[in-house]
């Protein structure tokens, strides 16, 4: 137990007692020496300005203005700010961090007096705040920024406001206009997207955020779809590429690969079944192919596709189409 959680179990021990401490309980709730025990007292007392007395007679310590004496339902005197101990507040540090590497720049100006609160606890205590960001990696991999309009984005889909798109997609590489009703912000292998009602589509339509072009939130109440209907629309089907599942791969990796494909979730809803030999047998569901397909062709010879023989078809033209290009 270090200096400040002594502080705060000393805190805890008298605002819950009626009557005064003796020191030698002291000693054995905070686990530590008489000496240990007044200089914690005397730094509660002076930077904290707790009114921490103490009774001869009873050998004791006590808050001055308690409900002993007062007759009130609790303790005059309490800890300044919010306290945490050291887990929590390297926790929140981590998760802060991990919140500065998924978007840089977002809620930087609302979180700067927490961090900087955070570090100064977390330095008081000598466990090296400014050793967190050395120690602690976030490696990112084929992230792309989120854009300049996360946080209108962000905005309209809490206040439930339409919003005026300007989007860009890589698919049909044609700018255009959208009025959306944001559902959904997905932070989908390392990127994020939005998951929204398209009201010229009239349906369910995912867009990255670093493709919007301008964003514009609307005096229009957003269509609110219940998550039941998201899940089955958005989640049913492999990656980024939602909508109902329309058919299930049916995968097979070597023993090698599948030590590691073994411990990866690619769908909620898939199945996993070991053969005889150490392979691995994965059924995938999925509505579009080409993210999967980007998926089995990252592990080469690893993977085999055996089912359906769309997706088995599609992967050996692509293979085909990579071979050759090799071909002197």
């Amino acid at each position: 137990m270090n200096q400040m959680d002594r502080i705060y179990a000393l805190h805890k021990v008298l605002a819950g007692a009626r009557y005064p401490v003796p020191r030698r309980r002291l000693e054995e709730r905070l686990e530590c020496s008489p000496a240990t025990i007044k200089r914690i007292i005397r730094e509660m007392r002076d930077y904290l300005h707790a009114p921490i007395e103490y009774s001869r007679e009873a050998n004791g310590y006590f808050y001055a203005d308690d409900a002993r004496d007062t007759g009130s339902t609790g303790p005059a005197f309490e800890l300044p700010g919010l306290w945490f101990n050291e887990s929590e507040i390297v926790s929140l540090l981590v998760m802060d961090q991990l919140l500065a590497h998924t978007q840089p720049g977002f809620l930087d100006r609302d979180l700067a007096p927490v961090r900087r609160r955070l570090q100064t606890l977390l330095g008081s205590r000598q466990l090296g705040a400014g050793e967190l960001g050395r120690r602690v990696r976030i490696l990112r991999a084929a992230a792309r920024p989120a854009g300049a309009h996360f946080r209108s984005v962000a905005g309209a889909l809490l206040a439930r406001q339409r919003l005026r798109i300007h989007y860009h997609g890589r698919a049909s590489d044609r700018p255009g206009d959208r009025e959306v009703s944001p559902q959904r912000l997905t932070h989908y292998r390392d990127n994020w997207y939005l998951d929204a009602w398209c009201h010229r589509a009239g349906g369910l339509r995912t867009f990255a955020l670093d493709r919007i072009r301008s964003a514009r939130a609307l005096e229009r109440k957003a269509k609110t779809l219940d998550d039941a209907r998201l899940d089955a629309e958005l989640g049913a089907s492999y990656g980024i590429f939602s909508g109902p599942a329309r058919a299930e791969a049916v995968l097979q990796f070597t023993p090698a690969a599948a030590r590691w494909v073994a411990d990866e979730q690619w769908h909620p809803q898939q199945q996993r079944r070991w053969l005889a030999d150490g392979t691995l047998e994965l059924r995938v569901p999925y509505a579009r192919a080409e993210e999967l397909i980007r998926d089995v062709l990252a592990h080469g010879p690893d993977c085999c596709v055996i089912a359906p023989q769309s997706l088995r078809t599609a992967v050996t033209e692509r293979l085909a189409a990579a071979q050759a290009r090799y071909q002197v």
